[in-house]
């Protein structure tokens, strides 16, 4: 080799060669304040929009003047996956901004009535002029109706999910996997339905002298039938993420079928199936028609979910959002971000559970 290839060849390895140019943060930022400058003075000034729109479009202006001055610094192609990675930004911020949004809104109205009146009474015997009154019964009434629900649908749900998994084959499991996926979107007026004509009007009067009777628990049963299917679908998902090598090493050490899935597979796949039963809970506490069919709703305090009219914290935000007293608006904002506040310390509560077993760390 010639001494200057050999020189060529030192001049091309060299690793300051070989370090490329990236676009300085300032420049990304100005990028961006440029864009969203631009956009709020030809949204607004033309008057076609508001500031959501100002976002969208600044949004837009910004990926593509990043394009145009990341392409004159870095190239073409880093100027693409530095484009492509802050449109993956963009979206994510713009999907958190309404969820914010309705944060925002529930805690700052909710705020009015959080006080002990409100956690401590009903609203029996308080009329469109009165400014005070509670959800007392309709906290007592969510908690007895969603606690029996899910009673009743989480141990059948892991059940036929097990099943499904580890016995299931053939065509019985594939009609049971096909009606599971239509009751998934079945609308919740129709388990209202449902409930109301077979348990209401046909079993309750054979344990009420022949009349039929509104109940907290006809509530629950309408509710579980909202809840099976999320709990099929999501605790069948996450059995079939468990590894095969998993059961297989305890087939061979001579362990039965029944104590792999109890012992191995379960364990393994609890913060999966928690998750799947919190988003049930969440959808089940959240249901107003059931709770209006079944349950009638009620302004008295009542502890007894098997007979008499019962109300839920859903039902209350729906009755008194609809009320033309001045005080209502207040009571239906508060009680909304209790029962935010209440499905949220449930699932912290159960995701704690769940860390505590050693399988699943």
């Amino acid at each position: 080799m010639s001494v200057l290839e050999s020189e060529q060849s030192d001049v091309v390895m060299r690793p300051d060669n070989i370090r490329t140019r990236t676009l300085p943060l300032v420049a990304n930022l100005a990028t961006a304040v440029v864009a969203f400058i631009v956009s709020a003075v030809v949204v607004l000034t033309t008057g076609i929009g508001n500031w959501v729109l100002v976002v969208v479009l600044g949004a837009v202006l910004y990926l593509v003047g990043l394009n145009i001055v990341a392409s004159r610094v870095e190239g073409r192609r880093a100027a693409r996956d530095k484009m492509w990675r802050a449109a993956i930004y963009s979206a994510c911020l713009l999907a958190i901004l309404p969820l914010a949004s309705v944060v925002w809104t529930l805690v700052s109205k909710g705020v009015d009535r959080l006080d002990g009146n409100f956690f401590g009474t009903s609203m029996n015997n308080i009329g469109a002029r009165d400014a005070g009154g509670g959800a007392y019964h309709a906290i007592i009434g969510t908690l007895e109706q969603v606690g029996i629900a899910s009673l009743i649908a989480v141990p059948l749900g892991v059940l036929g999910a097990i099943y499904l998994v580890e016995y299931g084959k053939g065509k019985f499991a594939n009609t049971v996997r096909f009606f599971v996926d239509v009751m998934t979107g079945i609308p919740s007026i129709v388990a209202g339905l449902f409930v109301l004509s077979f348990w209401v009007l046909i079993v309750s009067p054979w344990f009420n002298n022949g009349q039929p009777r509104f109940s907290g628990f006809a509530a629950s049963l309408a509710l579980s039938v909202l809840m099976l299917p999320t709990i099929v679908r999501s605790t069948e998902e996450m059995l079939r993420l468990v590894p095969g090598p998993l059961r297989e090493g305890a087939y061979a050490l001579g362990v039965p079928q029944w104590k792999t899935i109890v012992k191995i597979v379960l364990p393994t796949a609890l913060p999966g199936i928690v998750t799947g039963v919190m988003l049930a809970i969440a959808r089940a506490a959240g249901e107003t028609a059931p709770v209006l069919l079944v349950a009638g709703g009620a302004a008295a305090i009542n502890f007894d979910p098997f007979a008499g009219n019962q109300s839920s914290l859903a039902l209350f935000v729906y009755q008194q959002a609809g009320d033309a007293s001045k005080y209502a608006p207040a009571r239906a904002w508060t009680a909304a971000l209790t029962l935010v506040a209440i499905v949220l310390v449930l699932t912290i509560a159960a995701k704690l559970l769940a860390r505590r077993n050693s399988l699943t760390r």
